[in-house]
């Protein structure tokens, strides 16, 4: 499969920067879903057949490492679990739980349909909370008020991109030794 033809092409330095962040060459990627305020990506939607021909249900991708440590790091401290037990317990979290569940399979089936994963969403949608990394990326990715757990969880998430944004990582960020403003210039 191949990205739809109506998506205009990732740019080189997007995919540069997803591969940075990964530590390993980006696959099946359409488009930068958002951008942390560093201005890297930190969200990307992939294709649901990666080019190798692999099934790959996770649409909303997180990339950013400061991202997906920070929702480690609300995953070990139990809010999937207390999240799951919320959605027994609150009808209405619950329906709207569900209907992101359709929003996220919808938005995936725009990029393609691979039957393997037909009707399965992404980190436990629509009946437990299995993966904050993919809540997160959805609300991210598509916007306030289609996710309401991964709504909740970016509110728990302190600033990541403050302390060490990804884009100080960066060939010719300042500080990176590949500077070529920095004393020595290029080589």
């Amino acid at each position: 499969m191949i990205a739809r033809p109506d998506l205009p092409p990732v740019a080189q330095a997007d995919l540069d920067a997803v591969s940075r962040q990964l530590g390993r060459a980006a696959r099946g990627v359409t488009e930068v879903a958002h951008r942390c305020p560093c201005g890297e990506p930190d969200v990307v939607r992939t294709e649901p057949r990666l080019p190798d021909g692999t099934p790959f249900p996770t649409s909303f991708y997180a990339t950013c490492p400061r991202l997906t440590a920070a929702l480690s790091t609300l995953e070990s401290q139990g809010v999937m679990r207390e999240m799951t037990d919320r959605l027994g317990s609150d009808p209405d979290l619950r329906e709207r739980y569900a209907a992101a569940h359709l929003d996220y399979l919808e938005r995936r089936s725009q990029l393609g349909d691979v039957p393997e994963v037909a009707g399965v969403s992404a980190g436990g949608m629509p009946t437990r909370v299995k993966c904050l990394h993919v809540l997160v990326a959805h609300s991210l990715g598509a916007g306030p008020g289609i996710n309401p757990l991964g709504d909740e969880a970016v509110q728990m998430l302190d600033p990541w991109w403050q302390r060490h944004p990804c884009s100080a990582d960066a060939p010719g960020a300042p500080g990176d030794g590949h500077d070529v403003t920095s004393a020595g210039g290029a080589p």
